[in-house]
């Protein structure tokens, strides 16, 4: 029998269930959205979504001003990275390039097909992962020099709560590559899972045979109800004034944290989104705060070991974090002190 695959590192609850404060995933901390919450509320659960799903391509089509033919459909971003990995594996045989911090989904996708994992920059890779905003930093990232020059996917999942500067990729570049949407962070709904590509406009390699390709491997209905009426929403002009207005708050909660973290001595890196990534100390382990009803997300699987990930969250949160990390940290230093004491 062949040993279990290791599990997958993710934030938010786990076999334990959640936590009151969760600091580990990147869900938009301001709430849900009101009018999202009304669509899916309306969403009828008891017929079948379209299957082409014609009207919701079209309205992302002109959210975007793209052509109709460019958008595709997945179940969630995870399950794209899964398709597109094993499309190319197929179309375009050869390694996988990864940021050297990014999600680790990048990774266990390429190696589910066999795949090598290479830095970004190496020549043997035939699909490029970029990420912008990064993940798990939460800063801008550059696009490569030539990015029609092969197979890249652009991970937008956090692209919607930048919180302040310009995206150093230009529209110019975007057009170069696949764009990934996945909108139910922004929108504080990471239950309803839906996401969405746009196809290159311009590429020096065979956009047509990747889509045909993508479409065949497609599920049969990757998005439910639920999913479409989330997507719907998405290109209405009051979601993105109430996502304007939630990131005016995050821009002051991350700041707080920020503040907080670097008087504690934790390194909070910098950040261009409502979460960061500072110095895990290592007395404050998640299982420690876990058990004290907080969660942050070890960056291990991010190729980043000693460093936690958090995001912005309200005042009161922030306070029992900063609070409990103190606690342990003085707890380190007692010992320290009095650990030849107590032998």
């Amino acid at each position: 029998m062949n040993a279990p695959a290791t599990p997958r590192t993710h934030g938010g609850p786990d076999a334990a269930g959640s936590v009151r404060w969760d600091f580990s995933t990147n869900v938009n901390a301001a709430g849900s959205c009101p009018l999202a919450l009304q669509a899916l509320a309306r969403a009828d659960a008891s017929r079948y979504p379209d299957p082409a799903y014609h009207r919701l391509r079209e309205r992302l089509a002109a959210w975007h001003g793209v052509e109709v033919h460019r958008i595709l459909f997945a179940a969630s971003a995870s399950e794209f990275i899964q398709r597109v990995t094993a499309v190319g594996a197929r179309l375009a045989p050869g390694a996988v390039a990864v940021p050297p911090f990014a999600y680790g989904d990048y990774a266990v996708a390429a190696r589910a097909c066999g795949r090598a994992v290479v830095g970004l920059g190496e020549a043997a890779a035939t699909l490029h992962w970029h990420a912008e905003p990064s993940s798990p930093f939460g800063q801008d990232a550059s696009a490569p020099d030539d990015p029609a020059a092969r197979p890249t996917v652009l991970d937008l999942a956090y692209a919607p709560l930048r919180l302040g500067g310009e995206p150093r990729w230009s529209t110019q570049d975007r057009d170069a590559v696949i764009q990934l949407y996945s909108p139910n962070k922004a929108l504080g709904l990471p239950g309803v899972r839906g996401a969405y590509a746009i196809a290159p406009a311009r590429a020096q390699w065979n956009v047509q045979a990747w889509c045909v390709a993508l479409r065949e491997a497609e599920p049969s209905w990757p998005l439910g109800a639920h999913a479409v009426a989330l997507l719907e929403c998405w290109t209405d002009p009051v979601v993105h004034a109430w996502l304007a207005d939630t990131r005016d708050t995050l821009r002051d909660w991350i700041s707080a944290l920020r503040t907080a973290l670097a008087e504690l001595g934790l390194q909070p890196a910098p950040s261009v989104t409502p979460f960061l990534c500072a110095r895990l100390p290592a007395t404050a382990q998640p299982a420690l705060l876990r058990a004290r009803g907080l969660a942050v997300r070890d960056t291990t699987s991010f190729g980043l070991p000693g460093w936690m990930r958090l995001s912005a969250q309200s005042p009161q949160a922030t306070t029992a974090l900063i609070s409990a990390l103190r606690l342990l940290m003085e707890d380190d230093r007692s010992t320290l002190i009095h650990g030849d004491v107590n032998r």
